[in-house]
């Protein structure tokens, strides 16, 4: 996104440092208990301390979002998916049943991702043309939009670990600006400088550590979760204009994965995000990372190649390589609820990908709006949201 960068970089000459800090609003957590069914088989333990009030046990994070384990929130939503559409500044709706895309609503100015709220039970359009941007709220039992909430640059959208305070990716001003997401009122407000392009995030299996992407400096930045401290950073070294993006933790907590589009792979860290441990090269444009429903293997998105690498999460290292026929720009996007299907936005081609995850067969290419991105499966197994298209554990 060059020419975000530069916006970034022009703000940033102008803005003062320095973050500022409230107090933490109160509020309820809400979870709701899935159907135990078809639970993935546990990993051994990780060696982790005590948890963050809501964190799954340690063995699989995502242990309450395998196949099919929807829980009582999302039982009754409509199966759709949500295709943000960045230059268009629109969201298609696609029925997963026929391929057939059935609604079109606006998306705000320039839709970046479709996110899950924290309880499951609210679709938020992220939009991010500064100095506006916004969310707006869908109904996820309906399909139907709210009313646009204004914003400041919502990039991407997350939430911490007790559901308490919405996090804006305000990406182009360098912040992370934090959300009563009852109100939508501001709570807090930190700035990282160094941290240009402050992008995608994923937490360590206890939910106390946060691993942050920075797109535009080629560098991670690891917080605090209830400070929003600065830990530590790690320079990427593998290349001299890395682009960070897509940050996940594996299934068993072990190893964070980083997808880098300039260095066309994937880096790996420890599950506490204290060191850089490995390279797993994948291809050109590596950009989103996606886990089978039974926790046992990754996809990769590779935007330039046109292809997805399929790692084994066991030995971390690519099985096969899945490749769009006649060429494709795969981006972002999330499984089915059953796991069987992995629906993808082409992000150059203005189209959504459905392939099989039995063995990356196309089963449909649908034609959407401009530069679709950041789009959203829904419903989703799992007991609570903590953000970006399908963080859900």
């Amino acid at each position: 996104m060059p020419s975000r960068a530069r916006i970034a970089t022009v703000l940033a000459a102008i803005l003062l440092a320095g973050p500022a800090a409230c107090t933490r609003t109160e509020g309820e957590e809400r979870t709701a208990a899935p159907s135990r069914s078809s639970r993935p088989p546990a990993a051994s333990p990780a060696p982790f301390g005590p948890l963050l009030p809501g964190m799954p046990v340690a063995g699989n994070v995502y242990a309450d979002a395998g196949p099919g384990m929807l829980s009582e929130a999302v039982r009754g939503d409509r199966a759709l998916v949500y295709v943000p559409n960045t230059n268009s500044n629109d969201v298609w709706v696609i029925d997963p049943a026929t391929y057939k895309v059935v609604a079109k609503f606006p998306g705000g100015p320039e839709p970046q991702h479709v996110v899950p709220s924290y309880d499951l039970r609210t679709l938020y359009v992220a939009s991010s043309r500064i100095p506006d941007g916004g969310v707006v709220p869908v109904d996820p039992r309906t399909g139907r939009p709210g009313r646009f909430v204004n914003l400041q640059d919502v990039y991407n959208l997350y939430f911490t670990p007790d559901g308490r305070e919405a996090i804006v990716v305000a990406e182009a001003y360098q912040r992370l600006d934090l959300y009563d997401p009852r109100t939508w009122r501001r709570t807090r407000s930190v700035r990282f400088p160094q941290c240009g392009g402050i992008n995608h995030m994923d937490y360590s299996a206890d939910g106390k550590t946060m691993l942050w992407s920075c797109e535009f400096a080629n560098r991670m930045l690891v917080l605090d979760t209830a400070t929003l401290g600065n830990l530590r950073e790690f320079p990427l070294p593998r290349a001299p204009d890395g682009m960070p993006q897509d940050t996940r933790l594996t299934p068993d907590g072990r190893h964070f994965l980083v997808a880098d589009m300039r260095a066309h792979g994937v880096y790996v860290f420890d599950g506490r995000a204290t060191r850089q441990t490995g390279f797993i090269p994948t291809g050109r444009g590596a950009h989103g990372i996606y886990f089978s429903r039974d926790g046992r293997l990754g996809y990769v998105t590779n935007r330039d190649a046109g292809t997805i690498t399929v790692l084994d999460l066991a030995t971390l290292k690519p099985t096969t390589t899945w490749r769009i026929p006649g060429g494709g720009s795969p981006d972002m996007g999330g499984l089915a609820a059953d796991g069987r299907v992995l629906w993808l936005s082409g992000r150059y081609h203005d189209e959504v990908y459905a392939l099989s995850t039995a063995d990356g067969r196309l089963l449909a290419r649908i034609p959407v709006g401009r530069g679709p991105h950041g789009l959203t499966v829904w419903p989703q197994p799992g007991r609570y949201s903590l953000g970006h298209t399908a963080n859900i554990r």
